[in-house]
């Protein structure tokens, strides 16, 4: 039908407001006069597509490119949808409208439903799976499942080399039954690798290739040539976890496949009945694929179990960075990155012009949302929900830090959409992902409970190929960031809002981001990380608060000419690095949020939403004293609003850290944020009123709840060890 391109070009800012107020101003459905509307329907069938005789959606298609002459506009009725293959939108299909009808909830599911469960004796029950589905997720009821694990294997048994590992005996993975059905999952800093088991002999295991080379180093494509967080690295700590072994299957929820009798066996979870109950793995791997069309709408669809089958094959998952992976067994020298591969997308757009997909809901799927790329301009991604997706929520961008007019994303924006509980599985993946950019708009977004980086724009580190690039005038504004860098999911690192490259007029303005990186045991985890030559970038107007390291973050001298102004937090930072960066006018070490800092956070977001408020600080008016001092590292320093900096005593039994607060006070509080390269463990908090004893190494933070009246607070180690903080927090 190919009609003329209407694309309107202005600054990002500017498009993305007149968007929005267009967009939120009109009814999704309504066509506009003398529109032809077709209808499709789960159950359709025919070639009318009318609302009486509904088609399926690739009949309706079909139909409407024969349209000459009129819009036209596509209107989903209710149900579920099942796809044995993508939808299919080409050239042919611009100025096509695809929307759901009218009080209708239409998803396209790839979806593959198991049935036939039947119960064994020791609790668990199996069903057969049909032939060419592989289920890496199951989804029981709506609930995902998790494939059968064990417990982690450390680096002193389960020993990675270029060629394998071993650990087998240790394990009892030389006596399973399938070990070759069997993953081990690795998590190195920022990286996240699955790799299949090839095979056992004695205590030596080996892995399916090029998985196993593409994690290891001396291939020369795994990414900087100073990189050193790959399996055979010095960084590597061991295995997570293995999983998908029968021998594994000991826990509520979680199942196994066995690909020899090509079973699927789960361990219901209380009040499960396999009987009754829906199972459902992803088969399907794209539901909606637009290639090359232009002013093609999709709105109030849902998206549902789609897979990614590229971890089940041998290339398995060598995870690089935000969800990105390497694959192939060979291919050129490459340390920017620029030949990775983005995880496979429910929706992907390929060299699109004015696409806009709205108000879209992305459930249940087993690898990403939805990915922009291929020179795709002017579209966009827009108040739409993404939750409990295996990768990352949104990719838009390419990696080739100098592509073509043609091959250059431009004016893309991203806004107004909720990304929760994404990376469940490939916990590496970031919530929004782009790569070299130009006025790309990220605004308005909520992301929450993350367990890497929430949102990433740039690419390709310090690379001499990737000094020279199309990255510029990018926008990050807005957005709602919470709970990301999540701990228990161990990727170090990151940080709420990241950013790579020279990036001239790119902003990062009005974001309110809290807890990431929150009760770390480490340095790390960062509000706003501007990492691997960042440059040219104003940080301005955001509201960062309980951070597990710091607030803004500019490390290498390479990143230049960067400015942090008119921020407010609730730490300190160092003075950022690189010629020409500046820090000017931060409210910094708060200890209580201002007015207008509560303004701008509750603002933020698809719907703004709650703000932490920080609590008043007892201690910080206090008098620190200590047992004794190592070097430099006094008392004080637990109390200059700065959890960069630390105390320290020496290494001697019942070392003691404690604060005056003046008078008696009453306490309900206390935070103790450790110093990581030192950090205190098995102590006491001693009030006037009594002891709490803390076991095991202090977080940043810890905190222990009290109902105290005192003037002192001390804390005690319980051993022969330092007492070595980086802040103490009281609060009433």
């Amino acid at each position: 039908m190919n009609r003329p391109m209407n694309v309107v070009r202005r600054t990002a800012a500017t498009a993305t407001a007149v968007f929005m107020a267009a967009l939120l101003a009109a009814p999704t459905a309504q066509a506009a006069p003398g529109a032809r509307t077709l209808y499709a329907a789960p159950d359709g069938h025919g070639t009318s597509c009318t609302v009486a005789r509904p088609c399926t959606p690739q009949a309706a298609r079909d139909l409407a490119r024969t349209v000459t002459g009129r819009e036209v506009r596509v209107l989903l009725k209710d149900g579920t949808y099942r796809l044995d293959a993508p939808l299919k939108l080409g050239a042919a299909d611009s100025g096509v409208s695809w929307a759901a009808a009218p009080g209708a909830h239409p998803v396209l599911s790839g979806g593959q439903d198991i049935t036939g469960w039947r119960q064994n004796t020791d609790g668990t029950w199996s069903a057969d799976v049909p032939a060419g589905v592989t289920p890496r997720q199951l989804f029981v009821d709506g609930n995902r499942a998790t494939r059968a694990r064990g417990e982690a294997c450390a680096a002193a048994t389960c020993d990675a080399t270029k060629t394998g590992m071993t650990g087998a005996t240790a394990t009892g993975i030389d006596q399973w039954q399938r070990p070759t059905d069997a993953e081990a999952v690795i998590r190195v800093r920022w990286r996240n690798y699955h790799c299949r088991i090839a095979g056992v002999s004695g205590d030596t295991m080996t892995f399916v290739q090029p998985c196993w080379t593409n994690s290891a180093s001396g291939t020369e494509r795994t990414g900087p040539s100073w990189d050193s967080t790959t399996v055979d690295s010095g960084r590597y700590s061991g295995v997570a976890f293995f999983e998908n072994a029968p021998e594994l299957l000991d826990q509520p929820g979680e199942f196994v496949w066995n690909s020899t009798d090509r079973t699927v066996t789960y361990l219901p979870r209380k009040g499960e009945n396999m009987r009754h109950a829906q199972a459902v793995t992803p088969h399907t791997e794209q539901l909606l694929v637009v290639d090359g069309a232009h002013d093609v709408t999709v709105s109030g669809i849902g998206f549902a179990y789609a897979a990614y089958r590229q971890p089940d094959t041998d290339e398995g998952y060598a995870g690089m960075q935000a969800g990105l992976t390497l694959t192939g067994a060979t291919g050129p020298v490459d340390h920017a990155g620029r030949f990775y591969t983005k995880p496979t997308a429910a929706v992907t757009v390929r060299g699109g012009r004015g696409v806009s997909i709205d108000n879209t809901r992305f459930t249940h799927l087993g690898g990403a949302g939805a990915v922009l790329e291929a020179g795709t301009k002017d579209s966009s991604v827009t108040r739409s929900s993404f939750t409990d997706l295996s990768s990352g929520a949104v990719y838009v961008g390419d990696t080739e830090p100098m592509p073509g007019a043609e091959l250059t994303g431009e004016r893309n924006t991203v806004a107004y959409n909720t990304i929760s509980r994404t990376g469940v599985e490939y916990t590496d993946a970031v919530g929004i992902w782009a790569g070299y950019e130009a006025e790309l708009t990220v605004d308005h977004n909520s992301l929450d409970h993350l367990p890497y980086s929430g949102i990433s724009v740039g690419w390709g580190w310090n690379q001499t190929e990737a000094q020279k690039s199309v990255l510029r005038d990018n926008k990050v504004t807005n957005n709602r960031i919470t709970h990301v860098m999540e701990v228990a999911q161990q990727q170090h690192d990151g940080g709420a809002i990241y950013t790579q490259g020279s990036q001239p007029g790119t902003v990062l303005s009005g974001n309110y981001i809290n807890r990431s990186a929150y009760g770390n045991t480490e340095r790390d985890g960062n509000g706003i990380y501007l990492d691997e030559q960042s440059s040219h970038i104003t940080v301005e107007k955001n509201v960062i608060t309980r951070i597990g390291y710091k607030w803004v973050s500019n490390w290498a001298g390479y990143g230049i000419e960067n400015t942090a102004r008119n921020n407010w937090t609730d730490t300190a930072a160092p003075a950022l690095g690189g010629r020409g960066s500046v820090m000017t006018d931060n409210l910094t070490g708060l200890d209580r949020l201002p007015a207008e800092a509560l303004g701008v956070a509750a603002g933020a977001g698809a719907r703004g939403g709650p703000v932490e408020q920080l609590r008043t600080d007892l201690a910080r008016t206090g008098t620190a004293t200590q047992s004794s001092t190592e070097e430099t590292a006094t008392a004080e320093l637990a109390l200059d609003a700065d959890t960069n900096t630390d105390t320290r005593t020496l290494s001697e039994a019942g070392a003691w850290w404690q604060v005056d607060l003046g008078s008696v006070r009453h306490i309900r509080q206390v935070e103790v944020w450790n110093n990581s390269g030192s950090a205190t463990g098995d102590f006491d908090i001693v009030t006037d009123d009594g002891t709490v004893h803390v076991s095991g190494k202090a977080l940043r933070p810890t905190v222990i709840d009290l109902d105290s009246r005192t003037r002192m607070v001390k804390i005690v180690t319980t051993g022969t060890g330092r007492v070595a903080l980086s802040q103490v927090l009281i609060h009433s």
